[in-house]
């Protein structure tokens, strides 16, 4: 017998067998467990999409303030004055 049909005799035999129970405890662990984990993903979304809201603030203030589309003064000749 070749590794390859042990394996599949394995198989085979694995899902022909009775359906393992699940015991009472692992259940209601199992589901505490995924409440949790979903309030975790719904509290770091949230996080997240406060922070991207304070970002986009910060960064409307401060192209507001220092508005980087006006051209800087030139400051390479000086003024002409007294002609």
């Amino acid at each position: 017998m070749s590794r390859t049909t042990r394996r599949e005799a394995a198989v085979r035999e694995l899902l022909e067998g009775p359906v393992p129970g699940v015991p009472p405890e692992l259940y209601a662990d199992v589901v505490r467990r995924g409440n949790r984990m979903l309030r975790r993903r719904t509290t770091l979304r949230r996080l997240l999409w406060l922070l991207l809201l304070a970002a986009a603030v910060a960064f409307t203030v401060w192209a507001s303030v220092a508005r980087p589309w006006v051209a800087p003064p030139s400051e390479t000749t000086p003024p002409l004055t007294g002609w």
